[in-house]
């Protein structure tokens, strides 16, 4: 099995420590409601860990809380909350979501504010070995102490510079210098500390976790791309300045959901919250939709992308409902889509590759029961890969009193019609081959949709795309020029 590193730059064959494998990776800061781009993160997560024990590993998975953060106080002062309650309610939020995704819960969910002993302890060390200095009541870990820094995102010492400052009221030695623990502000939570009061940094509170429930060197951390730097690149300093022993075998990040061109994010606001994304399109749909693509890839938010997700769930689920078992000979045999899924899986997780052999699977079975034929080895195989696996077949599941799939999402993003749905109405308003200019528009914006998941190697969605449009009359040609369409004959 290989998985790509992003401190080599490479893909690397996976050789744990031993066992358990040790799984850290950093978890929501939770001041509001989780959004489809942390289920992108953590569903890919989740299906990594599911396929390790699928081959046999036995692990130990942390995810922790940042229930401490500039963005909690801010909120909670907005709000006229403590950052206690306000964190509480949305990691209780958290929990929901995820187990409506069927997110398996990771072994140990440790807080930051629970963990202040052990984040002073390390503070304390990295002090007396030089690496970190006070300054006032703040505690800056000294970067030039560390000679490999950098070496997670590829960057130089004088390449960071050029963008850094030292904001007033700073005491920092070194521009890039960064906070273990901030002195005691006015109106801001507080612990004592041998500095004084105050409250640990963000990139601490992760290395003190990590090494307190997993040990000083960890198989597997994990995030979104946007933690490489600075947060992944400190814990590496800090961790390591500390206990003299490689912090991390391999570091795995994901791409990062976009809406338009946009990363999905909370203080971008423009997000869609899981809970609606589940009211609308239910669970499947939305695990599919991710790992319809590489986790490497970044990926494009679109309802139609998300219909597409719920329609190939669909089909697979019929799979293994046959009308009437078969029992004629011979029986199909699923060795060989069971060994392309393992080969994708073991390909740095390649998910797409992985869905097109269970997609091929899916059809094999039901041609297999139009012929009579025995597939119910070939059904079991389907069903512990989707289920196991990718996580794919869900209890029903309630959200907020309302039942997944029927409620009104008020997202306006979300109301908007569908391609698809414009192009069928127009079809049953003209006729077959009589289509308006508007239907015309749907197919190319259809077209131009299925190109995107093309080159987003989500090849399952592009299929489920070119299935809808035949079966509404539109079959699409692959040119050199470009994809043409016709009225299907």
């Amino acid at each position: 099995m290989k998985l790509y590193n992003t401190l080599s730059g490479q893909k690397e064959e996976f050789r744990p420590q031993g066992e358990p494998v040790r799984i850290y990776v950093c978890g929501v800061t939770p001041y509001d409601e989780c959004h489809v781009g942390h289920a992108m993160s953590y569903i890919f997560f989740d299906v990594l860990r599911r396929y390790l024990e699928f081959r046999g590993y036995k692990l130990r998975y942390v995810q922790n809380f940042t229930d401490i953060d500039d963005k909690i106080i801010n909120r909670a002062n907005q709000r006229g909350v403590t950052a206690r309650e306000l964190a509480d309610k949305y990691i209780a939020r958290y929990f929901e979501d995820m187990d409506a995704l069927n997110i398996r819960r990771a072994d140990v969910y440790p807080y930051a504010t629970r963990e202040i002993p052990e984040i002073l302890r390390l503070i304390e060390g990295l002090v007396e070995k030089g690496h970190a200095y006070v300054s006032g009541g703040d505690v800056y870990f000294r970067v030039r102490s560390f000679a490999s820094y950098g070496k997670l995102s590829h960057r130089t010492l004088e390449g960071m510079l050029a963008g850094a400052r030292v904001e007033p009221g700073e005491g920092k030695e070194f521009p890039l210098d960064f906070a273990l623990w901030k002195g005691a502000k006015p109106g801001e939570p507080s612990w004592p500390s041998p500095w004084g009061q105050g409250r640990p940094g963000w990139h601490i509170e992760c290395s003190a976790m990590s090494l307190k429930y997993l040990g000083e060197t960890l198989d597997i951390h994990g995030g979104g791309q946007d933690l490489i730097f600075p947060h992944h690149e400190n814990e590496i300093a800090q961790s390591e300045a500390f206990t003299g022993k490689p912090f991390v075998r391999y570091f795995i990040h994901n791409a990062l959901l976009q809406l338009g061109r946009e990363k999905m994010s909370k203080s971008l606001g423009n997000l869609v919250p899981v809970r609606e994304a589940l009211k609308k399109w239910g669970a499947e749909a939305l695990r599919l939709f991710v790992l319809s693509s590489h986790y490497r890839m970044p990926l494009t938010f679109s309802g139609e992308a998300v219909e597409a997700a719920r329609k190939g769930a669909d089909r697979l689920a019929q799979a293994l409902s046959p009308l009437k078992e078969g029992r004629g000979e011979p029986a199909l045999d699923p060795e060989p889509f069971r060994q392309r899924f393992m080969e994708a899986m073991d390909d740095d997780l390649n998910t797409p590759q992985a869905l097109a052999a269970l997609f091929d699977l899916a059809r094999e079975i039901n041609s297999a029961d139009d012929a009579g034929r025995d597939a119910a080895a070939a059904r079991e195989v389907l069903k512990k890969l989707r289920d196991e696996v990718l996580g794919l077949k869900l209890k029903y599941v309630r959200l907020s009193g309302v039942s997944r799939g029927v409620a009104t999402v008020t997202t306006a993003d979300l109301t908007v019609e569908s391609p698809v749905d414009v192009l069928r109405k127009e079809l049953q308003r003209s006729g077959p081959g009589q289509l308006s200019d508007e239907g015309k528009r749907a197919v190319a914006r259809l077209i131009r949709l299925r190109e995107e998941h093309r080159q987003a190697r989500a090849y399952s969605l592009a299929d489920e795309l070119r299935s809808q449009l035949l079966e509404l009359g539109i079959a699409l040609e692959d040119t050199p020029q470009g994809t043409v369409w016709r009225y299907r004959k």
